[in-house]
């Protein structure tokens, strides 16, 4: 009776190991950038840079940006040179970072004489923005519809 008993616990055990395996399957089996199945990701391979709203670092209002926007320190925004724009990457379009956390948005644009370039805004932590440095790495962005399906 003990023996039925052990069986009866290894076999539902068992049952429910799979169909948590399964569960967790379908969720890492996922790609991590089409975790939403309605957006199509791109990838860009860009130099990267970091940039902070001090006001010597720029013209006019420091925390205003080309498009209009008030830059606050802590938000995910950075800035993209004229010719990603024309590749896709336009106002408010999301981005992924390799290396950085969470999603950003592109809320500024840069001086036309850069080209495959991004900023990353970093507040007012000058300090911070010099460490980054500048780096080759890769940017994934959201790819609207119409442009994903030409």
């Amino acid at each position: 009776m003990k023996k039925l008993k052990n069986l009866k616990s290894l076999f539902l055990k068992s049952v429910l190991g799979i169909i948590l395996l399964t569960w967790v399957a379908s969720f890492s089996a996922c790609d991590f950038m089409n975790n939403e199945p309605d957006v199509n990701w791109d990838t860009l391979s860009v130099t990267a840079s970091a940039y902070n709203s001090l006001d010597y670092q720029g013209e006019g209002d420091a925390n205003i940006t080309a498009w209009g926007d008030t830059l606050k320190p802590g938000q995910k925004v950075i800035a993209v040179s004229r010719d990603l724009i024309r590749r896709g990457l336009d106002y408010n379009t999301m981005v992924k970072i390799e290396g950085f956390k969470g999603e950003f948005r592109v809320k500024d644009k840069m001086n036309a004489r850069w080209k495959n370039k991004i900023d990353i805004y970093m507040g007012k932590d000058s300090q911070k923005a010099r460490e980054f440095g500048r780096k080759k790495l890769e940017i994934y962005y959201v790819v609207e519809e119409e442009a994903a399906s030409e």
